[in-house]
């Protein structure tokens, strides 16, 4: 995992800048990157394709919290592990 990458596409999709941060997140396949692939495909209404990121990373798909709040804990875990 490059916790660094990481934390800039997180930033990037609190940002709005969607398209950036998938960009990064795509380069990866370890379990964050996918929690952070479903929720940028939950923020552009692909419901499917983000269920399936979400099982990649051993999540469930739910509609709370919100994708802001889900990024803060994505973003609070990379700090944790860094």
């Amino acid at each position: 995992m490059n916790t660094n990458a990481l934390l800039t596409a997180v930033n990037l999709a609190l940002a709005s800048q969607w398209d950036d941060a998938h960009r990064i997140v795509q380069d990866y396949d370890d379990e964050v990157a996918c929690w952070i692939h479903a929720v940028l495909h939950k923020i552009e209404g692909d419901e499917s394709n983000s269920r399936y990121w979400y099982r990649r990373a051993g999540r469930e798909f739910s509609g709370s919290p919100s994708t802001n709040e889900e990024l803060e804990q994505i973003k609070s875990h990379l700090e944790e592990s860094a």
